[in-house]
């Protein structure tokens, strides 16, 4: 005959208990690491775009154009070194250059071709002055000669009448409507 068990756990039970806890701990410790690493990743690549973005906007709003060709350097950003290497070449338009540049952490274990970014951009001079006329993509919507958008001789837009490259936005000269003056209730 039994006696009366007592309230306690049996060895077995606390080794059982001890397995699910560890288990249970090391899956939020993965879990915790993984996201940390996400996160100085996205910092790291964040950082990355940033520069690149600022040697394309130094490139474009430089006094002297830059050249063609490989450039490379060093610098300091955000209390870290960062190496940066931008290419600049002719494009396929004329008067249009592409500059790619690529940014990384200085002193990086990756292999010499992995970057942390890339970032592309197009240097060059306007192709025509901006006269505020809207493109004509389409070189002969009416069947006309190249250069004909369709418009009538009076130079008014055949579908709203407003003239002819101008602000379909705003009511023709004619329509009787004041813009509001600034100050208006």
């Amino acid at each position: 005959m039994k006696g009366p068990r007592r309230g306690g756990f049996t060895l077995v039970e606390v080794l059982v208990a001890l397995v699910i806890v560890a288990a249970g701990a090391a899956a939020v410790l993965s879990a915790l690491t993984t996201a940390a690493a996400s996160t100085t990743y996205l910092r790291e690549k964040t950082f990355a775009q940033w520069i690149a973005g600022n040697r394309i906007a130094e490139a474009r709003v430089a006094l002297a154009p830059p050249q063609d060709g490989d450039t490379e350097g060093d610098l300091e950003f955000a209390g870290q070194r960062w190496q940066w290497r931008q290419e600049i070449k002719q494009g396929e338009i004329p008067g249009l250059r592409r500059i790619d540049v690529r940014v990384r952490p200085a002193g990086s274990t990756a292999a010499a071709d992995q970057w942390t970014a890339s970032l592309s951009g197009v240097l060059g001079r306007d192709i025509a002055p901006a006269t505020g006329a809207e493109p004509d993509w389409d070189p002969a919507p009416s069947g006309g000669p190249p250069g004909d958008n369709g418009a009538p001789a009076d130079g008014q837009s055949p579908e709203s009448g407003t003239p002819a490259g101008g602000d379909p936005m705003q009511p023709p000269p004619d329509a009787g409507i004041q813009p509001a003056s600034e100050g208006a209730t």
